[in-house]
């Protein structure tokens, strides 16, 4: 992708394979007589449609929705799905075109055709959630409909990013029959034209997904149903997988869990795959906080936090620190707070606090989700405490909530300081910067740095070879360094782990991270 196959290769195949060893010959077949496939993650999604999610929903998008385009297995770079083909039409990046495939269709066999597109993309903006998706469509000025099949997106700027864009699970195609314009559907109902289509859904407890008949694109799938249960923590995760109650886990698996699964004694008919990933954890300060407000304030929380002992004692190596929001291996990528900031130390963080005049200790709440990430979060932010506290600089109290009320908490404006993680809508470090930056973001807090969104993002978005705009990512990671309104922490790893029965997790992740799980089959001999 874009002189970047260099930086990304890794993230489209899932490398540094553990598999357990076994005797005999492997063969791969229909699973239909054996049931379909179970998934387990600790990652459920916060709504069904589309136009209301910019978070972990993707997951489940991206197999019963479609969009224009997507990833095929090992593709670094997105490739037409509901599409035939697209590209610009101009040097400048500003008319994308994309012509649909032929009879299309939607699941319950409703037409998809260009006016569906031009529906399901407009919607999103009409609706305009807080902190949705609409923040990743604010180059686009307007959709165009030549007929049926030709879809032209017209942009207010140049935008060689606008394709990873339209390759996100929000841009998902929705039947217009059955979505309203300008509302969300708040049912347990969905109408898409990915691989699969949703039988069932028990919201926070399971997803049935079956085989959809009316599917035309890129993916082969190997089974004919998958079925996802949400679990609220790692340790019932794994009990799971385990006790052969699921047969696949991605997103939620603990660091101590990941540890057991790598030692050879323990990982009996398991298989680990590890593999590098871009899954970025950082803190969020609120501006309109008395403390967390203070320019001061922030700069000494950065001057305290150490990132290699959250690393290394939470979550036991199995995350990088990190000291820019966008991670390493991708283009840009910086270490500025390390560059800033150096080695933890209280005593230059007290000097920060008193040349601002600032001589008692700071009271500060701290929020984290329960349910999103995985079961570190909570020591990990006890950890955070214990460092801020242990500085005599800071009186730490922390406080949480699970990710459906405490989304609204952190979109509400209602934290001081607030955990989050970040899974990449595209592998780009753009989408690393933009999403969090101006006055509709993906924290639905405004952070208006024009320097940012008007000058530097722009400026990249005009080049294709993303290989060549480090400069400008660059200045603006010294900027959101300088403001420390954004405070990474670390970068974390993916791990896929599977019953031996299963092949083809290897094959599972997207660039983004998004588990395709077509490419799961069942192992029908030994």
């Amino acid at each position: 992708m874009f002189n970047r196959n260099r930086y990304l290769r890794q993230l489209a195949a899932i490398t540094s394979t553990t598999l357990v060893a076994a005797c005999g010959t492997l063969t791969s077949g229909s699973p239909a007589d054996e049931g379909p496939i179970v998934v387990g993650t600790t990652s459920a999604p916060s709504t069904l449609d589309p136009a209301g999610s910019w978070d972990g929903s993707w997951e489940l998008f991206r197999n019963i929705y479609q969009t224009l385009l997507s990833y095929p297995t090992g593709s670094v770079a997105p490739r037409p799905d509901a599409a035939a083909k697209c590209g610009f039409t101009d040097g400048t990046n500003s008319v994308y075109r994309c012509e649909l495939r032929r009879d299309m269709k939607f699941s319950d066999g409703d037409p998809l055709d260009a006016s569906a597109v031009k529906y399901s993309i407009e919607r999103i903006r009409k609706i305009g959630v807080s902190g949705g998706p609409a923040g990743l469509l604010g180059s686009l000025e307007r959709v165009q409909v030549l007929g049926s099949r030709v879809v032209l997106f017209h942009l207010n700027k140049s935008d060689a990013t606008f394709p990873l864009v339209l390759a996100t699970p929000a841009m998902s195609i929705v039947d217009p029959r059955h979505y309203p314009a300008d509302a969300l559907r708040d049912d347990d109902k969905v109408f898409g034209s990915g691989p699969y289509r949703l039988r069932s859904y028990t919201e926070g407890k399971k997803a049935e997904l079956v085989r959809n008949d009316h599917y035309d694109g890129f993916a082969d799938r190997r089974n004919d149903a998958v079925t996802i249960r949400y679990f609220q923590d790692s340790a019932q995760l794994v009990g799971a997988l385990r006790n052969k109650k699921i047969d696949v886990t991605y997103r939620g698996l603990a660091a101590s869990d990941v540890v057991a699964l790598q030692s050879r004694g323990a990982r009996k008919d398991i298989q680990l795959i590890d593999g590098t990933g871009t899954e970025i954890s950082y803190l969020v300060f609120n501006p309109k906080d008395p403390w967390a407000g203070k320019l001061a304030v922030r700069h000494a929380i950065a001057q305290v936090v150490d990132r290699p002992a959250i690393a290394h004692k939470v979550y036991r190596d199995t995350v990088d620190p990190l000291y820019s929001m966008v991670p390493a291996g991708l283009a840009g990528h910086t270490t500025g707070y390390f560059d800033e900031y150096g080695s933890p130390s209280p005593s230059r963080a007290r000097k920060i606090l008193h040349d601002a005049g600032i001589d008692r200790r700071v009271p500060l709440t701290l929020w984290y989700t329960t349910d999103r990430y995985g079961s570190e979060t909570d020591p990990e932010f006890r950890e955070l405490k214990r460092q801020l506290d242990g500085s005599g600089l800071f009186t730490v109290t922390l406080r949480s909530r699970p990710w459906k009320t405490y989304e609204a908490g952190y979109r509400g404006g209602e934290y001081p300081v607030f955990g989050r993680g970040w899974f990449p809508d595209f592998p780009d470090a753009e989408n690393f910067i933009a999403p969090f930056v101006g006055e509709r973001n993906a924290l639905g807090t405004p952070y208006p740095v024009p320097r940012i969104t008007d000058d530097l993002l722009p400026e990249s978005r005009g080049v294709r070879d993303r290989g060549a705009v480090v400069k400008e990512f660059e200045e603006a990671q010294r900027i959101l360094v300088d403001d420390a309104r954004l405070l990474p922490l670390w970068q974390g790893r993916q791990y896929v782990a599977a019953n031996e029965e299963i092949s083809g997790a290897e094959r599972t992740l997207d660039p983004s991270t998004i588990m395709m799980m077509w490419e799961l089959e069942r192992k029908t001999s030994w």
